[in-house]
């Protein structure tokens, strides 16, 4: 048997939980409850402290599943946080607008910020191709939007305090030839693929003019034989192709060093050099030619007939004026070939050295 006061306080106790099971199990709504019930009992020295706790109770579907949000709630809801689309950004453009401030880097085409009636895509029949509103294809291709001329004059322009100024020495390009007579080209290429490697960004193209070399007449004509077709008559330019190489760099170095072998072997003078005839020359030559020696015996029987040859008569034949257009014609007949002009100038000079 407990005491009195003891039992009571125990009741006390199981009723305050069966109320609140009771409130439990009736709740259609999840809530978490911590109560602390504070019940004074005789003979004790303090209180009885009682934690009571209401579980989470939800209210389950017939298919055992717990409802959600009506639909309904859920659009509103939506539909509230919403905007309008509002007014396109070309409608607001003014004319002399900052295009440089739209458009500042490479970006992906907006059709809201390009004020043109930009048109892309595979026209439907009868139609014209899409709009750029909503238009992938103009998404898809990079664009150059960011490099305006007046962008690419505003890079100019932060660029100018980093670079040096053009020497005044070099102000015209006959000087910058004289000084600088080999000149390299190369190609570098930018694209969007999947490899930023091209394999025509290899190829180097050197050229120089000949006259530039250090030549005298055998060296040059040597020059002639070993470079072929790369050599052109009318501009006097040695172009050096390389693409051998997997690399720029590398083809720039075998450019270089082709055009330094070229050099110097253009200098060397072999043994069998010597055993050259006047068919095996590169180029007709009128001195000591049959064509100089008959034209000297005919003039010398027609100025001095009947008085001694000598050395001094032919001297003399040779310095006249219409004797030497008479050898140019005849040189660039040899070496050029029959044409129109080349067999009129080689009329004109016959009619002239015979007084025809």
């Amino acid at each position: 048997m407990l005491p009195k006061g003891i039992g009571k306080c125990l009741m006390g106790q199981e009723s305050v939980r069966s109320h609140w099971d009771n409130m439990a199990s009736h709740t259609s709504k999840a809530f978490l409850s911590l109560g602390r019930i504070n019940v004074p009992c005789l003979g004790l020295q303090g209180f009885v402290s009682r934690v009571t706790y209401a579980t989470d109770m939800t209210k389950t579907s017939p298919y055992g599943k717990k409802d959600l949000r009506e639909k309904s709630d859920t659009g509103s809801f939506r539909d509230k946080l919403r905007r309008d689309p509002g007014e396109p950004r070309t409608n607001r453009m003014l004319v002399d607008q900052d295009w440089t401030a739209v458009y500042p880097t490479a970006a992906t085409f907006r059709p809201n910020s390009v004020p043109l009636p930009v048109r892309m895509g595979y026209p439907m029949k009868g139609s014209v191709p899409p709009e750029k509103k909503g238009n992938l294809e103009l998404i898809k291709i990079p664009n150059f939007l960011h490099l305006t001329p007046g962008a690419i004059k505003k890079h100019c322009e932060a660029l100018k305090p980093f670079c040096t100024k053009w020497p005044s020495a070099l102000d015209t390009d006959a000087k910058c030839d004289q000084h600088f007579p080999i000149k390299v080209e190369s190609t570098d290429y930018a694209s969007a693929g999947l490899s930023v490697r091209n394999p025509s960004a290899r190829i180097i193209h050197l050229r120089i003019k000949l006259s530039s070399l250090n030549l005298d007449d055998h060296a040059r004509k040597k020059m002639l034989k070993l470079v072929g077709e790369r050599y052109c008559k009318d501009t006097d330019i040695l172009t050096i192709t390389t693409d051998s190489c997997p690399l720029q760099q590398q083809n720039y170095d075998y450019a270089m060093y082709l055009l330094t072998v070229l050099y110097h072997e253009s200098w060397k003078t072999e043994a069998w050099e010597a055993e050259k005839t006047v068919a095996d020359m590169e180029e007709f030559s009128w001195e000591d030619s049959p064509s100089q020696k008959n034209l000297l015996d005919t003039l010398v029987r027609m100025k001095v007939a009947g008085e001694e040859e000598n050395e001094e008569v032919r001297e003399q034949l040779l310095g006249i004026k219409e004797v030497q257009e008479y050898k140019d014609s005849v040189t660039r007949l040899k070496n050029e070939g029959e044409s129109e002009s080349t067999m009129l100038q080689y009329k004109e000079a016959v009619k002239k050295v015979f007084n025809l």
